[in-house]
């Protein structure tokens, strides 16, 4: 089995049932979920804090994400800032809009039905690309 951690900017209480967040570094919380990308099996989930976030503090959850062993991560929107961070770390970005739950996110990631973050959806501050 090839387990991987997934990240999910959440919305308050964090976990699979919540809401997935809009914008990665204005969440409040980070939903780790661990899964097997060879079956698709969600095995569980943990939940991260967002330390907090001022202009340019993106970074921060990018790299305490990075320590946790997150390789990948499902985002609404974000700025350049943390998405060449994590690119640099080697994590694997794709947008996630749309989704009630962070569960659903994670199935769409699971079954292959995601696209990766790329340029055109970085967020300049205050944007509205993130339901596109």
């Amino acid at each position: 089995m090839a387990k991987i951690l997934i990240a999910v900017p959440s919305n308050i209480p964090g976990g699979l049932d919540a809401s997935p967040s809009a914008h990665f570094g204005h969440c409040d919380i980070f939903t780790v979920v661990t899964a097997d990308d060879e079956t698709g099996a969600i095995e569980g989930a943990a939940l991260e804090y967002n330390g907090g976030h001022e202009h340019g503090g993106c970074i921060v959850p990018v790299q305490e994400l990075a320590s946790k062993g997150v390789k990948v991560v499902l985002a609404g929107g974000m700025g350049m800032g943390p998405l060449n961070a994590m690119q640099r770390m080697e994590m694997r970005v794709f947008f996630a809009a749309g989704f009630l739950t962070v569960r659903e996110a994670v199935k769409a990631f699971l079954e292959g039905r995601l696209q990766e973050f790329g340029s055109n959806r970085i967020c300049n501050g205050g944007c509205g690309k993130h339901g596109l």
